[in-house]
């Protein structure tokens, strides 16, 4: 998830407390099964929480960028909201996505949306995260991150959750197959999501590729379970939503760092990602890797 303070929280999984008539529904995920990696200590636990930046910043090399409406499919994505905006008309029974163009699980139920062809029912509402209103703490979501969903007049949290939610609460192609195997071995995928990040991340940030390349390995291994499809379970599901919008980001950082192709030797996560690639509700939702790498290289101060 994403917060404003700390621009965006990737990884945090915090809970918070009912707030009047809005009841937020999260839960922890399963933990990791394997392989698993110590915990980063990081100013951003397990990475995610960004220094704030501020909005008008003198430092060059502190602005972030400016993040511009783009025309997806036919969907012309509004501006993000920032502290000057007057909030939605909350709880008059419509759908709403809050998000962020840039945070990565706030892409998780993006493209969910985006592949049950929801745009017309659930609508985007993206927070800018640099210059949050104040509006969204006080009366859409307490926990002050993104992604949230208002819905039935609820909001809920929690990106994975937040898939899973709208899978099976809309209508749409299935996201999560009906073959008990494969949804085990999905929640397997899912729970691991926060190890592969970790992993990621300390690689980034250390002298070693050791951890990020197990990492790899395990999702290569994993790529080869079902043989009748490119993706994680065969065919396209939740686990590969779950995963792309940090493969979409740690490649091209890792390549442009460490010089360091995370698709080398491993076949089946490159025909992973031109499959990915091939999925128009994800590639509506996609950065240009190199504002990508930018933003990274920032929140991870490697600049």
């Amino acid at each position: 998830m994403c917060t404003s303070s700390s621009y965006p929280v990737f990884f945090s999984n915090s809970i918070c407390s009912n707030n009047g008539e809005i009841r937020n529904k999260i839960k922890h995920n399963n933990k990791c099964i394997a392989p698993n990696f110590r915990t980063i200590s990081l100013p951003f636990q397990a990475f995610g929480l960004c220094r704030s930046i501020p909005r008008h910043s003198s430092k060059k090399s502190r602005s972030a960028p400016a993040f511009s409406m783009a025309a997806t499919a036919g969907e012309v994505l509004p501006p993000a909201l920032g502290s000057a905006s007057e909030p939605p008309p909350l709880f008059d029974g419509t759908t709403r996505l809050y998000t962020s163009y840039i945070c990565p699980y706030a892409q998780r139920p993006w493209i969910a949306r985006n592949y049950k062809g929801l745009q017309e029912k659930i609508k985007l509402v993206p927070i800018d995260l640099r210059d949050k209103p104040a509006w969204y703490k006080e009366k859409v979501y307490p926990s002050d991150k993104v992604p949230s969903l208002e819905h039935n007049n609820e909001v809920r949290g929690e990106s994975l959750d937040l898939i899973k939610y709208i899978d099976s609460h809309f209508e749409g192609p299935a996201l999560c197959p009906d073959d008990p195997a494969k949804r085990d071995f999905a929640e397997e995928l899912l729970s691991y999501t926060d190890t592969f990040t970790q992993a990621a991340i300390k690689s980034v940030k250390g002298d070693s590729e050791t951890e990020i390349s197990t990492a790899l390995d395990y999702l290569e291994t994993t790529l080869s379970k079902f043989k009748d499809g490119h993706f994680f379970l065969g065919q396209f599901s939740l686990v590969d939503i779950a995963y792309a919008p940090f493969i979409e980001r740690f490649q091209p950082l890792l390549l442009d760092v460490k010089k360091y192709d995370i698709t080398k030797g491993r076949p089946l996560l490159t025909s992973w990602i031109q499959e990915m690639n091939k999925i128009e509700a994800y590639t509506q939702t996609k950065r240009d890797p190199e504002e990508l790498v930018a933003v990274m290289k920032r929140l991870l101060s490697l600049n």
